[in-house]
């Protein structure tokens, strides 16, 4: 659902509103849009049968599952550490790499189904800024995208953000987005949440120090597979809890669930709106998730976590931008605090968006006046704009329907690129 109008801003692509002002015939239809989606939304994270081999994935496994996997294989244990080994430090994508491991158990693992579940990059495109948005294509030939950005900070520090996607696509549709534009295919597994980060370390040859779940889908339709994929990411790719962020839009009876978990992860929560009547303009899911029913849900998620929770805030020229929308904004803030921090986003154009990005200027006055009401604020640096920077751009450029196999029918489908691509 993060159907996200990303700019490949300061943390990455984020999530901007779900959707375009509507007509009332849409408007109305939107009002379910949240509980359908989690209706009919697959689960792909579920562990299918052993029967269906393709679903035996190492990537994503603990270092004490691969050593009980080990034994039930007839090993001893210590295998399953070199298998560890193998897929989280070496970084090997294929059975037949681990020269380690005896042939007779590499051979096993494959008779039985194993892989270790890296996908091949499809596409890599280099935006002036160094920041780097890649396809990634999945085993069912579907394209998603993760992007990574650097920035060099003051006292000889580097920072490598990865921008990850939770689902192929969005089932939440929103017109305001790019990843919307594009529909939706399915939940991503774990292990395809993981191996974006693994492939943007690749690329950028050095480790990624933080992880935002900003990229296409929404997390929270999916929260399963994200938690399993970020119990990985911290405890075997070894990223600080505290230096992921997971973003929503909102999806009713989901924040309770994630604050059991107790994460010391950034809750960011897509606002961009002071109020009910222009969020439900802004963002059709609205209508389902009344606005006083989210920040009491968000208050009390900071209340079981002691976590503070972010507002995203994607600025539109005209919409949503006005000073007396910055006043209101604090006031409703006020109102549910304390905890709360806003992050502002100025929109990122998409191709056949009616949404302006807003001038420096009402950038800048708007993030004062919230801070003249005592509101903690900070405006994201737009990142990667030559890059197709918002979610979902570059993917809809190659495809709404998985990968054709035949080359010349490939040729035909995939429209001319202008971008700058990098091999």
């Amino acid at each position: 659902m993060l159907a996200v109008s990303m700019a490949l801003l300061h943390h990455c692509s984020t999530p901007l509103a779900r959707a375009l002002c509507t007509p009332a015939r849409d408007r109305a239809r939107a009002c379910s849009t949240v509980a359908m989606a989690m209706a009919t939304a697959p689960s792909p994270s579920t562990p299918l049968r052993k029967s269906q081999p393709q679903q035996q994935v190492l990537l994503g496994m603990s270092e004490n599952d691969l050593q009980q996997l080990a034994l039930d294989l007839g090993q001893q244990s210590f295998r399953g550490k070199q298998l560890y080994h193998l897929i989280y430090k070496r970084k090997v994508r294929e059975i037949q790499e681990f020269i380690q491991l005896p042939q007779a158990f590499r051979k096993e693992l494959e008779e039985a189904g194993w892989k270790v579940g890296r996908s091949p990059i499809f596409q890599t495109v280099t935006a002036a800024d160094g920041t780097v948005k890649l396809l990634l294509k999945l085993e069912d030939n579907r394209l998603v995208e993760t992007v990574g950005i650097p920035v060099d900070e003051d006292k000889g520090s580097a920072r490598l953000t990865a921008c990850v996607s939770s689902q192929v696509g969005c089932p939440l549709r929103c017109s305001f987005c790019a990843t919307g534009k594009g529909g939706f295919a399915r939940n991503l597994r774990s292990h395809e949440i993981v191996e974006q980060v693994m492939a943007i370390e690749e690329v950028f040859n050095r480790r990624v120090t933080n992880v935002v779940f900003m990229g296409m889908g929404e997390p929270m339709l999916n929260l399963k597979a994200v938690l399993e994929a970020h119990r990985c990411l911290n405890k075997d790719i070894q990223i600080g809890q505290r230096m992921m962020t997971i973003s929503t839009v909102g999806v009713p009876n989901t924040l309770k669930k994630l604050a059991s978990h107790k994460l010391q992860s950034t809750l960011a929560v897509s606002l961009h709106a002071p109020n009910q009547k222009l969020r439900e303009k802004i963002v059709p899911s609205a209508k389902s998730y009344p606005l006083n029913a989210l920040m009491k849900d968000c208050r009390e998620y900071y209340r079981e976590t002691n976590r503070r929770v972010s507002f995203e805030y994607a600025l539109l020229a005209g919409i949503n931008d006005s000073v007396d929308n910055a006043v209101e904004l604090a006031k409703l803030l006020h109102e549910w605090g304390p905890g709360y921090h806003v992050n502002l986003i100025p929109f990122n154009p998409i191709e056949g968006s009616e949404y302006r990005r807003p001038y420096k200027k009402a950038v800048q006055a708007f993030a004062a006046a919230l801070e003249s009401n005592k509101i903690t604020v900070s405006v994201r640096q737009t990142r990667g704009l030559d890059a197709n920077a918002a979610c979902g751009q570059l993917r809809n450029n190659f495809q709404k329907s998985p990968l054709v196999t035949d080359a010349k029918s490939l040729e035909t489908e995939l429209p001319n690129m202008d971008l700058a691509v990098a091999s």
